[in-house]
């Protein structure tokens, strides 16, 4: 079956070409330099969009570097073309372009692999990788919980200095499974200058980052995430490119200077729309070959990588021209269609906008008129939230604005936010990790440890898809550096502090089948005590047990003892998370988090009420429905042999009640917690 992106290409190329008659001008699909077979011949279909140029040739290893030997043709509406027999993927090469005076030698703009950033273009056959991982599926879009990674600091090179690669990041994937996040969201991969970048100056879209690996080390990458159970949304940056090391600007020679502004030539605008806060470099959207190139772009990742969604970076300066204005509608349309032919053949990958503008339009359907992102970075979350973190002082603790922070939402749905305390963005720019900022010099202090995982406990709880950034989970300190890796002895310095997340996201994801309203689509925050700074909010989908689960936070250095909050059902509510227990780290208090029944006592609002304990700098999260261990499978109450041959029938699928220890596979590790509480 023909996938959107294949079609695309064909259909472009096709409309540009097939009715012209020369026997030069190539008759297959594709742009840049694509493999093709027939039969017994073999070759590269060579096009490129070079409209001002006098003549464009390709050079390469195949030629000796001959810049007249291997003319493209002109295709008669800007793009020229040839099959050259007898060439084989791996072969480098450049276009030569004329354009009266001038002779300029480019890299391909849809290279797909490069030497580096400034060396030659490299022929790749997208189909010389075969996949594995071919039965994934990725979560439900309530269920997700995100981690952004840095793939040249999250894995460790032989070196011991960034940049990592994709296999030394593969080498790390089973952490991730264990912690029990399922969605990668990966900072940008495509070549850019140098080999240590955050990756948002990629100068070359279609090309995978060099010092990261090839192509197929990116989707082996991705394969081996999809057999762990871990999706990967990529994140792509199109309000700019460059804009370093950029050849696509002035591709063929042309440009304009107007109104004072010197243009970028055919990719780029020629006027002040080209000014962008990273350089002035922004595609020009309207102009079809270049919405084109990044509608095709967007595709695929999505189609040929097997990437479950994308992040577009900056979506405000597509939609835009400045900071505040005024607006671009070339930009919005793009936005719209990109948008609209993601939906038409994968409504299932979740494409997500940085907007940062905190403007529900981002997230409405094109129907109605909005850009149709799926859902965007929710600027309004974490700076409410990470203030009232680090404040060193009690009394200036707002419990109103993480009301505001945890109540909002985009158009009414919960899954059209991703929230977060800390992002790329957040921990560097000015400014460090949240332990960091909450004890400089000194981020595992028990002030640090208390009050960041507090900030986590309302990530994973709070109404939106939670994400956290690379090392959050075992309290990485400093701030975000991209020539600096993760110091993974940290996990074991920290080990608790792990396995609060661990186990804060397997609440998330309902992996113990008792707190399913942390997924759900409702939320009402019914109690907020701005003088004991105190918040309880209740979330829920269909409501009752194992559904109804309330989260009840104490942002006070002050134990709440018999503290009385009102719940929304009455009997017995259940603890399934105190952030006080010593297993997180052995000097938190402990704070007994027991069972608690109702009475009729009326309280914030509601009928029935009842009394909790909650730590300092503490949460404890609470449901209905008789507690039960993860190992009784069946929830008969017992750990014995029926539990037993449930898990043996489901040995080696993934997920599901027999993957007792949430890691994503049932093995060997869930039968022997199995065996030990066996009763």
């Amino acid at each position: 079956m023909r996938t959107l992106y294949s079609l695309a290409i064909a259909s472009a190329s096709a409309g540009l070409c097939c009715s012209l008659s020369w026997s030069q001008v190539s008759q297959r699909p594709g742009f840049g330099a694509v493999p093709y077979t027939q039969g017994s011949q073999f070759g590269v279909t060579f096009r490129v969009f070079s409209p001002n140029a006098s003549s464009v040739n390709v050079a390469g290893s195949f030629n000796f570097w001959n810049s007249t030997s291997m003319p493209l043709y002109s295709e008669g509406n800007g793009y020229w073309s040839v099959d050259a027999p007898n060439i084989q993927a791996g072969s480098q090469y450049k276009f030569v372009i004329r354009n009266g005076t001038q002779t300029l030698w480019k890299n391909d703009p849809w290279a797909r692999d490069l030497t580096n950033s400034v060396g030659n273009s490299v022929i790749y056959n997208p189909a010389s990788y075969v996949w594995q991982s071919n039965s994934y599926q990725a979560p439900t879009w309530d269920r997700i919980v995100m981690y952004e990674m840095h793939v040249g600091t999250y894995g460790t090179s032989a070196s011991g200095n960034p940049p990592a690669n994709f296999d030394q990041c593969t080498a790390r994937l089973d952490h991730l499974q264990e912690l029990g996040v399922n969605m990668i969201v990966l900072m940008p991969t495509t070549e850019f200058a140098g080999d240590v970048s955050w990756g948002y100056n990629g100068s070359f879209p279609y090309s995978v980052e060099a010092a990261y690996g090839s192509p197929n080390d990116m989707k082996e990458f991705i394969d081996a995430a999809h057999a762990r159970g871990l999706g990967v949304n990529v994140d792509v940056v199109y309000n700019h490119l460059g804009p370093s090391d950029l050849d696509m600007w002035r591709f063929d020679g042309w440009f304009q200077n107007v109104n004072g502004v010197e243009g970028g030539g055919i990719f780029f605008y020629n006027d002040e729309r080209v000014v962008t806060p990273w350089g002035n470099t922004r595609p020009d959207f309207g102009r079809g070959e270049v919405r084109t190139y990044l509608r095709n772009n967007a595709l695929m990742w999505l189609e040929e990588f097997r990437a479950d969604g994308l992040r577009l970076d900056g979506t405000k300066f597509i939609r835009r021209i400045g900071l505040t204005g005024p607006d671009n509608p070339q930009g919005w349309s793009l936005l719209q269609w990109i948008n609209n032919d993601i939906d038409a053949v994968s409504p299932g990958k979740l494409i997500v906008a940085e907007d940062m503008d905190v403007d529900s339009w981002i997230t409405k359907t094109t129907g109605e008129g909005g850009a149709g992102f799926d859902s965007q970075w929710d600027s309004s979350f974490y700076p409410r939230v990470r203030g009232n973190l680090i404040s060193s002082s009690d009394a200036s603790r707002d419990m109103w604005a993480i009301r505001d922070a945890v109540a909002f939402s985009y158009n009414g749905s919960m899954q059209q936010r991703v929230i977060y305390t800390e992002s790329h963005d957040e921990v560097a720019n000015g400014r460090s990790r949240v332990p960091e900022e909450i004890s400089p010099g000194d981020a595992g202090s028990y002030w640090a440890r208390k009050r960041s995982t507090l900030g986590g406990v309302l990530v994973m709880t709070a109404p939106g898809i939670p994400m956290i950034f690379q090392g959050q989970e075992f309290l990485e300190d400093e701030y975000f550096r991209d020539n600096v890796p993760l110091d993974w002895s940290r996990k074991t310095t920290f080990a608790g502090i792990f396995l609060l997340y661990k186990d804060l996201i397997k609440l998330r994801k309902n992996v113990g089948g008792t707190t399913r309203g942390l997924s759900g689509f409702s939320t009402n925050v019914f109690h907020v005590n701005n003088t004991d700074k105190v918040l309880a909010y209740h979330r829920w989908q269909n409501g009752g047990q194992y559904d109804d689960t309330i989260v009840v936070m104490n942002f006070s250095v002050t134990a709440k003892n018999n503290y009385r909050i009102g719940l929304p059902r009455s009997g017995t509510w259940h603890c399934r998370f105190n952030s006080d227990w010593t297993g997180y780290s052995s000097d938190f208090g402990n704070t007994l988090c027991l069972s608690t029944s109702t009475s009729p006592v009326a309280w914030d609002g509601l009928a029935q009420s009842a009394l909790v304990n909650i730590g300092p700098y503490s949460a404890v999260i609470l449901s209905q429905g008789a507690t039960f261990l993860p190992e009784d499978i069946n929830l008969d109450g017992f750990v014995n042999a029926t539990d037993l041959a449930i898990l043996l029938a489901a040995w080696g699928t993934s997920g599901g009640p027999s993957d007792i220890d949430g890691d994503g596979t049932v093995a060997g590790a869930d039968m022997a917690r199995l065996l030990a509480a066996w009763q």
